[in-house]
């Protein structure tokens, strides 16, 4: 089992010039503003302040890459739909996205979070045609699962299934950042890419 015992950020990027040598499987976490990443992302690598908890979403406004047990990388993707960013922030985003997941030799998968009490909203379904396109889809975490009960989290998965038009081979893996549940099967499929 995939055991994280070594993390340290390594590069903050707006551009590529900034990003690390392209020399790594890199495994990048994307996700609307305020779903959890960064807590997701300090239960992963178990250390509570890697990666800045806000109390404002739509804090993280560069690519963020983490090195793994100097073997891999987390890449943490700005959050996005967060409303009161201006439309020069939204296209700027856009085009970051855009350099990072289309230029990236390293790059083997996108994980994306999704908030498992809500519907996918329409950003949340473009985010992952945007990761079919460039065939880096296949990993959902349904982050706050702590929020819905049994019953509730069964039906919620299920929705989130139909909206994001996942097939039976996509993974939906609810987590829990605050019940710290969920990580070893996320750690399990990151594993495996690693292996691939």
């Amino acid at each position: 089992m995939l055991k994280i015992s070594k993390s340290e950020i390594i590069a903050v990027a707006v551009k590529p010039a900034q990003y690390p040598p392209d020399n790594m499987v890199e495994i990048a976490f994307a996700g609307r503003s305020n779903v959890g990443k960064s807590s997701l992302l300090n239960l992963l690598t178990g250390r509570k302040k890697l990666a800045k908890v806000s109390g404002s979403p739509g804090k993280t406004r560069t690519i963020n890459f983490y090195q793994i047990n100097d073997a891999f990388r987390i890449v943490d993707l700005p959050g996005y739909g967060y409303a009161k960013v201006s439309k020069n922030v939204s296209e700027d985003w856009g085009r970051m996205m855009e350099q990072y997941l289309s230029g990236r030799e390293g790059l083997v998968k996108v994980v994306q979070l999704v908030d498992v009490r809500h519907e996918p909203t329409r950003q949340d379904i473009q985010m992952y045609d945007y990761l079919r396109h460039y065939g880096l889809d296949g990993i959902v975490v349904a982050t706050k699962a702590d929020k819905v009960s049994r019953n509730q989290l069964s039906k919620n998965l299920s929705v989130i299934r139909k909206a994001l038009k996942l097939s039976q081979e996509d993974q939906v893996i609810p987590v829990s950042a605050l019940k710290r549940t969920g990580q070893d099967q996320l750690l399990a499929e990151i594993e495996k890419l690693l292996e691939e």
